[in-house]
């Protein structure tokens, strides 16, 4: 019997033909040999453990080379492009490595990676300088954030043609920025915050008509805020927060239309008018914050913005007038700070049903229809006319605290024979809270990149090794502003001590170690701490350390702590919206001595130098020396100047902080300023040069001239002011520069100071 062989049936064969295709065709996508050696030299370079040993084939596995994606801040990501050479060859095109705390320099190898377009390198521990072989490759997106990358950006860079973006926020990188940046056309997002900037922003820039977005915040530039930044039209983002840029705020900004998103910061300069924003339709973050502006709230914002606006924040300005009733349009506000201007009449009603985020502190809003300094949970209104600072917050009982003790964002602690009060609210972002007319607090601002957090209170959450105390074990911080207040002090010299410790960051070699917190600490109204490093101050995060004020004056019952954050430092460490002030503890105790008994001469001679010294004060008080002038003035008798003292926050405010602008007058023993107080009256205030004991000399004897003294050009004496280590006196305005003429001027109009 003849056995006939079974035909191969044709299905069969074309499957195995298809599968044999599909495995030629798989093994056929290869990666260059080059490429490989170059992606595995990276990996041991950067200890990248996460990529396998890297083959020509694995592209093919489509894994991303073993990629992963814990949040948006920690991925690894490899993609490669397989359609080169009729889908034979891969390259790799974009590198997402963020998050890995990858150590060392950028190696020079990724620019072997001929047809790289993306590499993102953000959140790692990387330092050095960028590579300037980079720019031989086709990069579109270069993208460094959060790492210790130092020195300039290279000049190389300005000739990368594919560019289109350039992050490299939270950095140490430094210098001029290169005018041959303008020269990208392609650009569109140029992100260099939190970095140290030197010179003005180029006006090659003006160049970059494709920008949307512009980062520049926390810088140390200089001159003025370009015009030719109208020429972005295409705009969406423009941040200028601590940027060391100077106002005012150009006219050219009304021309981009496109704009959602102005935050700009702590400007130097002068005063100015409020800029003109009708054409920035779109705007849904607007944040004019400590830009010395001046005028009325313009009332087409809630307008022109009823459909948008999500946060306004005018804080820290000089404001007048009342809040707009077409503020009330705003459909989608859910954040007004219009903190510490000179805004004035009543508080709207829409204001104080409204259920949103709200703070009105320190302005000069009538009390009238106000029941309490926090309305809600949620609208904090701090105003002149009621306690809640009736000029800074004054004892309405009888003066009774030596000392205060407080352990910030924690609970009562007893450290050795000191009894540190809790403090435990988590409220935020606009809140007032006062404790038993002890010590109260206030807090402005919210996170604008991190709008989900509410508590501002933070825990040791890494188990560093904080030393010395428990009191380093929390802290409060505050996105913009923080203020303490000692209430109901005894009148006397104080030492206050500020406890530190960074506890938000970490003291390793990974991306949560690189944050920067700087903010200004102000104790009565006088600047004590200026852009204060807590990790460089105490060597490291986790480490508790102190800040010791040996001679704080409080003579009106109230102390003030204030804590201000002007835009430095990081802001994207360890993740977006972490900045702002942080304190662990603060201790005040008097440097009088308190208690104890007294022998019979020492008593003997206290009442015989009380019996002296009143005998001539009263001597003094008859001439009018003791900045008790006769003001017959009734708006100096409204403004409640009867006791012939400012406050320096007054004088400051009234002043514009001191200004140069505001100078109209310069002699051996100090300057002149015009000022303008909340009631309109306008002043000349006198600041001696010291406070030393000739300084105290020369104050005490101007007073007693300008009591003893006639001459034509001798103004009235309003009162004085002797805060901290400020002597001011304050005088009638003349016009035309006659007061500065009378204290300064030519021998025929001099009055001479005493010496």
């Amino acid at each position: 019997m003849t056995r006939h062989r079974l035909p191969f049936p044709a299905t069969a064969a074309s499957v195995l033909l298809v599968f044999c295709s599909f495995v030629c065709h798989c093994n056929s996508q290869l990666l260059p040999a080059d490429e490989v050696d170059a992606l595995n030299t990276i990996a041991t370079k950067l200890k990248n453990t996460h990529w396998p040993k890297l083959t020509r084939t694995s592209c093919s596995d489509n894994d991303g080379f073993n990629g992963f994606k814990v949040t948006d801040y920690i991925k690894s990501n490899v993609t490669c492009n397989c359609s080169y050479q009729s889908h034979s060859v891969c390259h790799v095109t974009n590198i997402q490595l963020r998050g890995m705390n990858m150590t060392g320099v950028i190696p020079q190898e990724f620019g072997r990676l001929a047809y790289l377009e993306e590499l993102d390198l953000n959140r790692n521990y990387l330092n050095g300088m960028i590579p300037t072989n980079l720019t031989q490759i086709p990069l579109v997106i270069l993208s460094l954030t959060g790492n210790r990358i130092s020195g300039t950006i290279p000049k190389e860079i300005a000739n990368m043609a594919t560019l289109e973006e350039l992050i490299l926020e939270d950095n140490m990188l430094g210098g001029h920025l290169d005018p041959n940046l303008g020269k990208l056309s392609r650009l569109r997002r140029l992100l260099l915050s939190a970095n140290n900037f030197t010179g003005e922003v180029p006006a090659s820039f003006g160049n970059l008509k494709n920008l949307t977005y512009f980062l520049i915040d926390g810088s140390s530039l200089r001159g003025k805020i370009p015009e030719f930044i109208g020429n972005w039209t295409r705009l969406s983002r423009i941040d200028m927060q601590g940027s060391g840029i100077e106002g005012p705020i150009p006219s050219s900004i009304s021309l981009l239309k496109t704009l959602t998103q102005l935050r700009i910061s702590d400007l130097g300069g002068p005063s100015s008018p409020f800029p003109d924003l009708k054409n920035l339709t779109k705007l849904t973050y607007l944040v004019l914050r400590n830009c010395s502006l001046t005028g009325p709230i313009p009332p087409y914002i809630g307008d022109v913005l009823a459909d948008t606006l999500y946060t306004l924040d005018l804080s820290f300005n000089k404001l007048t007038g009342p809040i707009p009733d077409s503020l009330q349009k705003l459909k989608k506000l859910n954040f007004l700070f219009l903190t510490d201007n000179m805004l004035s009449g009543e508080v709207p009603r829409w204001v104080l049903q409204n259920r949103h985020n709200m703070d009105l502190s320190y302005n000069d809003f009538t009390a009238s229809s106000l029941s309490t300094c926090q309305q809600s949970n949620v609208v904090t209104l701090v105003i002149r006319t009621d306690w809640c600072v009736k000029k800074d917050l004054p004892c309405p009982g009888k003066p009774q605290y030596r000392s205060l003790f407080i352990n910030c964002g924690g609970q009562k602690h007893t450290v050795g024979d000191k009894e540190y009060l809790d403090d435990l609210s988590t409220e935020g972002p606009s809140n007032f809270v006062a404790f038993n007319e002890q010590w109260a607090y206030s807090s402005t601002g919210y996170y604008l990149d991190n709008d989900k957090v509410r508590g501002y209170t933070v825990n040791n959450p890494f188990a560093l090794n904080v030393t010395d105390s428990v009191l380093y074990q929390t802290a409060r911080l505050s996105p913009i502003s923080l203020k303490y207040y000692g209430l109901c002090m005894i009148p006397g010299r104080y030492k206050v001590r500020l406890h530190f410790a960074e506890i938000q960051f970490t003291n390793d070699e990974t991306f949560s170690s690189n944050g920067r917190r700087c903010f200004d600490v102000s104790i009565q109204g006088e600047e004590v701490l200026t852009n204060f490093n807590i990790m460089e101050a105490a060597g490291g995060a986790g480490i508790g350390i102190y800040k010791d004020f040996d001679d704080v004056l409080v003579n009106n019952t109230t102390l003030e702590i204030h804590l201000y954050w002007s835009g430095k430092g990081t802001t994207a460490i360890p993740s977006r919206g972490v900045h702002g002030p942080l304190i662990s503890a603060i201790t005040v105790t008097p440097n009088f001595k308190v208690g104890g008994g007294l022998s019979t001469g020492a008593i003997v001679g206290i009442v015989l130098s009380s019996v002296l010294i009143v005998l001539t004060l009263i001597a003094v008080w008859l001439k009018g020396v003791l900045c008790r002038r006769e003001i017959k003035d009734p708006e100096l008798l409204s403004a409640d100047l009867l006791t012939g003292r400012f406050t320096l926050r007054q004088i400051k405010a009234a002043t514009g902080n001191f200004s140069v602008e505001n100078k109209i007058g310069e002699g051996g023993f100090g300057s002149v300023y015009k000022g303008l107080l909340s009631d309109g009256t306008v002043i000349a205030v006198k600041q001696l040069s010291s406070r030393s004991k000739q300084g105290n000399r020369e104050f005490l004897n101007e007073i007693g001239m300008i009591s003893a003294l006639h001459h034509p050009n001798l103004v009235k004496l309003y009162g004085c002011c002797t805060e901290g280590k400020q002597l001011l006196l304050v005088y009638e305005y003349l016009e035309n520069n006659c007061l500065a003429r009378a204290l300064y001027g030519k021998r025929l109009h001099q009055v001479k100071e005493a010496h």
